[in-house]
C-alpha cells in the first residue's frame, strides 16, 4: 500500500515544478508569480523595468520557500495519518531524527538565503539587482537605459514572443529577454544575430501541429554585454527580421520553415512576376500603397485569365493603389483558412471595388 507521505511527496514535486515553470494550464488558472503578486509587482506595460526588478526578486523569495513548505506539509500529513504512528514532528531520538533536523535546517537555510538575496537586490534603490547591473553596462546611470526601455515598451509596434516561461521583446532600440530569474538586455544597433541551431518537433503541445524552434545568438559589440540565446518559433522569423532591420547570419545554412502565409506570399510574388505587365506613362507617379503607406502602389488588376465574357473574374477599373505585399496578404485573408491547398486556384474580391480576380489578373506596373 502506498503511504500518504509518498503520495504527498510526488504531488508536491509535480506542483512545485509546474509553479517554477508554469504550463499553460497553470497560467490560465492564474497560478503564477505575476498573477499572485500583481498588486505588488505593478503594471509591466507602464513600468517594465520596475516590474521585472520586483518580479525576479519575488520569484527568488517564493521559490526559496518551496522546500520549507514541503517540510511543513509533510509534517501535517504524517500528523493526521491515522494508520501510522510516525509523526514527523515527534520522532524518537535516533538517525531518523538527525536526518529530519538536518533537512529542516537546510530548508530554513534556503528560505533565509532567498530573503537575504532579495534584501541585497533591493538595497540602494535596486542598484545591486543583476538587471540594474546589466542596464548599467549600456551607460550610467542605469535608470537612463531603464527609462528608454519603459518608453519604447509602451509602443504597440514592439515585437513580442513568449515560449514557456521565457519572454522576448524587441522594441525600436532594445532586445530584451526575460527568464524566471534573469533579464538579458542588448542595444539593438550594437548586436549581431546568428542562427546557431534549430529544433524540429513533430507536434506542439500548444497547437498540436508540427513546429520548428530557432536558437539565435545575440552578440553585442559592447564587450561588457555577454552574448545570450533567444528561442523563437520559425513562423515568427519573418516578423523578427522586419523588426531587427539588419542581416541575421545563417552560416550553417539552416533551413527555416516559414509560416503558411509567408510560403503563400512567396508563391504569389513568383506568379505575379510571370504575369503580363501593366504599362503606365513615364510622367505618371504611383501613389503610396493605401494598405501600408510605406511603399509605392505597384499593382494593377486587369482580367487576363480569360476572354472578357468567360470565367468568373471581372475587369477592375480601379487605379493602382496597392503594393504587391499588401495585395498578397489581402488575397490570402479572403481564402478558406482550412484549405490552403486551394488558395492558388481561388479568387478574391478587389479590396476597393470588390470585383473578383484570380492570381493571373494581378499585374505589376511598369513605365513605357
Amino acid at each position: 500500500m502506498v503511504s500518504n507521505e509518498f503520495m504527498f511527496t510526488i504531488c508536491y514535486i509535480v506542483v512545485s515544478l509546474c509553479f517554477i515553470a508554469p504550463p499553460k494550464e497553470f497560467v490560465s488558472a492564474g497560478l503564477t508569480v505575476q498573477n499572485m503578486l500583481s498588486s505588488y509587482l505593478g503594471s509591466e506595460e507602464i513600468d517594465f523595468t520596475g516590474f521585472h526588478l520586483r518580479r525576479t526578486t519575488a520569484t527568488v523569495v517564493l521559490h526559496s520557500l518551496l522546500p520549507l513548505g514541503y517540510y511543513v506539509g509533510l509534517g501535517l500529513v504524517s500528523f493526521y495519518n491515522e494508520y501510522d504512528n510516525k509523526n514527523l514532528y515527534m520522532l524518537e531520538p535516533g538517525k531518523a531524527t538527525l536526518a529530519v533536523n538536518c533537512f529542516l535546517l537546510l530548508c530554513i537555510g534556503i528560505a533565509i538565503s532567498g530573503f537575504v538575496i532579495a534584501r541585497y537586490w533591493s538595497w540602494n534603490k535596486w542598484a545591486n539587482h543583476p538587471f540594474a547591473k546589466v542596464l548599467a553596462k549600456h551607460g550610467e546611470p542605469w535608470r537612463a537605459a531603464a527609462s528608454s526601455i519603459n518608453i519604447e515598451f509602451r509602443r504597440v509596434s514592439k515585437f513580442c514572443s513568449i515560449i514557456g516561461g521565457t519572454s522576448l521583446y524587441i522594441t525600436d532600440s532594445w532586445i530584451v529577454k526575460c527568464t524566471t530569474y534573469k533579464v538579458h538586455v542588448a542595444h539593438k544597433p550594437d548586436v549581431h544575430l546568428s542562427i546557431i541551431a534549430t529544433e524540429d518537433h513533430a507536434i506542439s503541445h500548444e497547437s498540436n501541429m508540427a513546429v520548428q524552434f530557432l536558437n539565435i545568438q545575440v552578440a553585442s559589440i559592447n564587450p561588457a554585454v555577454k552574448p545570450f540565446i533567444i528561442r523563437l518559433i520559425s513562423s515568427d522569423y519573418g516578423e523578427l527580421r522586419e523588426k531587427i532591420q539588419a542581416p541575421i547570419r545563417n552560416a550553417r545554412n539552416i533551413i527555416i520553415h516559414q509560416s503558411l502565409t509567408d510560403r503563400f506570399l512567396e508563391a504569389f510574388r513568383y506568379q505575379v512576376q510571370q504575369n503580363e505587365r501593366y504599362l503606365i506613362r513615364d510622367n505618371e507617379e504611383p501613389e503610396p500603397c493605401i494598405g501600408c503607406m510605406q511603399q509605392q502602389a505597384n499593382i494593377k488588376l486587369q482580367k487576363l485569365c480569360a476572354n472578357a465574357e468567360e470565367g468568373d473574374c471581372v475587369s477592375c477599373f480601379c487605379r493602382p493603389m496597392w503594393c504587391l505585399e499588401c495585395m498578397g496578404k489581402w488575397f490570402a485573408s479572403r481564402q478558406d483558412q482550412t484549405r490552403p491547398d486551394t488558395w492558388m486556384s481561388c479568387r478574391s474580391p478587389c479590396p476597393t471595388c470588390r470585383s473578383p480576380f484570380c492570381m493571373l489578373d494581378v499585374c505589376l506596373i511598369s513605365k513605357h
